[in-house]
């Protein structure tokens, strides 16, 4: 295919990349593929380059996480860009389907696909809150509008990305997405769910430990309320998570990392537009008002 590439980041999944690369290079209409190394030691350079050697390894010799996307991006030279981790592939038909929207549609700059997770292809809870997003739809849009989105199973137009600023290296990894979205639609770039594009996720068992992941998810959100959201609202906030810091050793150790990047942060601050602060909004109203639907301090 010669609209789009597929970018993938990987540390130390060697098995789970070769399998991975395997299912895109199955695909009737096989993508060029960018695979990003973060500084593996698993022999994973070496092995891809045996096994696929038209896949452009790029080994960047220490863990950035996700900006190996941006690295990706800025490498492909095609004007689509579908995301993979070593642990998640695209369904055949979808890629091409997403370059023909995005060449109908000029001001979409983002596609999030439907996931479905694991051997039994169960789907993910994510597809539900997309598919009943409360935004209002884009005009000539071809699905619901959202503000998140699974970076493993998302397909962005390269000039997007790029004047969007792609993923921060502030916020490294876990929940980077949400930043990014906010910044796509500062830029005025449609997002949209499309759950004809299929996007397959195994989960690597070899991940980081989940209160490890929870702790990085919290200091990003803080981090992402400062560098976006209104003063009152980050004030607030962050409020609430140091009221739960007394009793939630993970947020007390997420306010601290956050406190180490606040000045960074606070350098990179720039106040969201007021539609789409009116959209973050109104989707944190509707998702509150979902029974049983908890938030990341785990109060309802």
């Amino acid at each position: 295919m010669d609209r789009l590439t597929v970018v993938i980041i990987t540390r130390n999944r060697r098995a789970e990349l070769s399998r991975t690369l395997g299912r895109l290079r199955a695909l009737p209409a096989s993508p060029a593929i960018v695979v990003v190394d973060n500084g593996s030691d698993d022999g994973t350079v070496a092995a891809v380059g045996a096994e696929h050697p038209d896949v452009r390894v790029v080994p960047l010799g220490r863990n950035r996480g996700a900006v190996g996307r941006n690295i990706g991006v800025h490498l492909a030279r095609t004007p689509y860009v579908a995301f993979s981790d070593d642990d998640s592939w695209w369904e055949p038909g979808g890629l091409e389907r997403a370059a023909d929207l995005f060449d109908a549609h000029p001001r979409l700059g983002l596609i999030a696909a439907r996931v479905l997770v694991g051997p039994d292809r169960v789907p993910d809870p994510v597809n539900a809150l997309m598919a009943g997003s409360p935004l209002p739809a884009e005009p000539g849009q071809p699905g619901p509008s959202v503000l998140g989105f699974l970076a493993c199973a998302t397909v962005v137009r390269r000039e997007a990305f790029l004047d969007a600023g792609g993923f921060s290296s502030l916020l490294f990894f876990v929940g980077e997405e949400r930043l990014l979205a906010y910044d796509l639609a500062a830029a005025e770039w449609a997002r949209c769910y499309v759950p004809e594009i299929v996007a397959v996720h195994e989960p690597s068992p070899h991940r980081p430990p989940s209160r490890q992941r929870r702790r990085a998810e919290l200091r990003n959100t803080v981090l992402t309320m400062w560098m976006r959201r209104p003063g009152p609202v980050a004030f607030r906030e962050t409020a609430r998570m140091g009221a739960a810091a007394v009793r939630d050793g993970d947020a007390r150790a997420a306010l601290l990392a956050a406190a180490v990047r606040m000045p960074a942060a606070l350098a990179r601050r720039r106040p969201l537009p007021r539609a789409v602060e009116s959209g973050i909004r109104r989707l944190a109203e509707e998702t509150k008002a979902q029974c049983g639907v908890k938030d990341i301090l785990g109060e309802a």
